[in-house]
């Protein structure tokens, strides 16, 4: 009967309706990007989440940036490593490694990059795309802020110019226009062909830093589509692993758990619900949309189901070097099935239809099933799409 916020309450109609099998207490697991303070620079922009916004992201943290044609995030390291997924547009990506030896590559949509922690690197977006780049940084540590990034520009501000002389073994006068503090973001001169990078006397970095996940064939199924991304294809990638998961209207991400890692979660379209089980019969379910942000702690059993009428695509993200998880329906098929029976009060008949291989995504439904959330079609939840990205 009083105030309230139309628009949140149609974004999260789970937590205003929750399931009957919700219950007890589970720590909020939903950030969404559009929440987050925007540091808008001359050429671009940067928001970003880390344990500040979602205290219970212990293991990662995002940064979503988005660079004008030319514009550059500055010379700079982390003391993390810096995993990215390309949303739109072409960025140029530059980097130098503790061997004296560089890397430089051009990388699009659905692509991927991989900094290890300490290592020096840049970003700039080319001319490819009219709207320049824009991309998401995922951060192997909870507590990351961009706001405690290595970058070159305040480090030499705060170098006296004779010790810059001596270091550079040139005249003092060639720091004189040295910014007097960082540059974060700005606009550049378009950046020069790959191929004319320079050449280094060590040669290129053993491991590549793109990848070109693009153009890696997804697995299909019945409901979906999956493909899997570590240190097993791309190399470089030691700390980071993932999966790109896609559902259909009314399609699940099965049940399942991740034994001993969190999961970091991106989505990319569509309406997802997901349920966190976490132990002692407590469980909470949460409404996610495109750029929103979901964290599932380590071994807390969920699933992630399609509750609109459009194809959900998102991305799970963890701190590891391989991609792990295990299967609950899998589980009870290779379980003596006398045993399943006796937990479950399962027939037979739904004991042979367990699946002795790993589904991932199983199939399709009713897609308005549940609260009702799903209706894509109305004009006011459009709306809700379109304000949240």
């Amino acid at each position: 009967m009083g105030p309230t916020d139309k628009y949140t309450a149609l974004q999260n109609p789970d937590l205003i309706a929750a399931p009957s099998s919700d219950h007890g207490s589970v720590k909020n697991a939903k950030w969404a990007f559009s929440l987050s303070h925007n540091r808008l620079q001359t050429g671009g922009w940067a928001r970003q989440q880390n344990q500040n916004s979602l205290p219970v992201a212990t293991e990662m943290a995002g940064v979503n940036m988005r660079l004008e044609p030319g514009a550059v995030r500055e010379l700079h390291w982390h003391k993390t490593a810096e995993w990215a997924y390309v949303l739109k547009g072409q960025t140029q990506i530059t980097a130098v490694d503790q061997n004296g030896r560089n890397y430089v590559a051009t990388v699009g949509p659905g692509d991927l990059w991989y900094f290890p922690a300490g290592i020096p690197h840049s970003l700039q977006a080319t001319d490819d795309d009219p709207e320049g780049s824009e991309f998401v940084l995922v951060f192997d540590s909870g507590d990351f802020s961009e706001d405690s990034t290595f970058l070159i520009t305040d480090w030499l501000a705060h170098v006296p110019a004779e010790v810059l002389a001596k270091n550079f073994q040139t005249d003092i006068s060639a720091f004189a226009h040295i910014p007097d503090e960082e540059l974060f973001i700005f606009p550049a001169p378009l950046p020069q062909p790959d191929k004319d990078a320079p050449k280094s006397p060590e040669g290129q970095v053993e491991n590549p830093y793109s990848f070109a996940f693009s153009k890696v064939k997804a697995t299909q199924t019945p409901g979906g589509s999956y493909k899997v991304v570590d240190s097993r294809t791309f190399k470089a990638s030691k700390t980071i692993a993932a999966a790109e998961v896609t559902l259909e209207p009314g399609a699940v991400r099965e049940l399942h758990w991740h034994p001993t890692i969190d999961e970091w979660s991106f989505f990319l379209e569509g309406r997802a619900r997901v349920t966190i089980f976490a132990a002692q019969s407590n469980a909470r379910t949460f409404d996610y949309q495109a750029g929103d942000i979901g964290y599932v702690p380590a071994a807390m059993g969920h699933y992630v189901e399609n509750y609109g009428n459009t194809t959900v695509r998102f991305l799970e993200i963890f701190k590891s070097d391989v991609f792990e998880d295990i299967s609950l329906s899998n589980w009870l098929a290779l379980t003596p099935p006398e045993l399943v029976k006796a937990h479950l009060g399962f027939d037979q008949a739904t004991i042979d239809k367990l699946p002795k291989s790993k589904p991932v995504v199983v199939g399709t439904g009713n897609p308005n099933a549940g609260n009702g959330g799903g209706d894509d079609d109305d004009d006011d939840d459009d709306d809700d799409d379109k304000s949240s990205q």
